[in-house]
């Protein structure tokens, strides 16, 4: 099937900055987050005859930005992220900033499969099919690590909220 070259400009025009902030939280910066956003996009133009259209062209190219910001980070070619507040702060799917820091915290709190799970679901605002593709695990298995997210985060909003009241 394959995808032209112009589709792929155009996603890369509209959602650039949706890609860059979620897989800031992978890389532990936006400089690095947007250099492996600039490699996926330059991979799947080369690679665009091999979309197969068995699902989007978006949860496509997620699963090649993935795979890179995870493969760098294995290899120690990313900052880490940190939890001394450094960790840049990731744009909701409409690209605004988190500006509360409690909430910031609570998300540095998560592991971070659950919170690649959170930001490619409410930050890159993919479905549970899309993310599964990218995380390559059933659909359930999304839902579920959603569900242990949001358990997680409620737990940690509320022990800051007993603990600043």
């Amino acid at each position: 099937m394959g995808l032209r070259q112009r589709d792929i400009e155009d996603l890369y025009e509209s959602r650039y900055v949706g890609f860059r902030n979620a897989l800031a939280m992978v890389t532990g910066s936006y400089e690095s987050a947007a250099d492996v956003v600039q490699e996926a996009f330059a991979e799947a133009l080369r690679q665009r005859r091999r979309f197969r259209g068995d699902g989007t062209p978006e949860a496509w190219i997620w699963s090649i930005a993935a795979r890179i910001a995870l493969r760098e980070r294995a290899r120690g070619k990313r900052e880490p992220i940190s939890n001394d507040g450094r960790v840049p702060e990731a744009g909701f799917a409409f690209n605004e900033p988190i500006h509360d820091p409690v909430v910031a915290a609570a998300l540095r709190t998560l592991p971070e499969r659950r919170r690649l799970i959170i930001f490619l679901h409410y930050f890159a605002d993919l479905s549970y099919e899309q993310i599964g593709e990218i995380c390559e695990v059933t659909p359930g298995t999304v839902a579920a690590t959603l569900a242990q997210a949001r358990d997680a985060l409620r737990v940690a909003l509320e022990t800051n909220d007993e603990v600043t009241t």
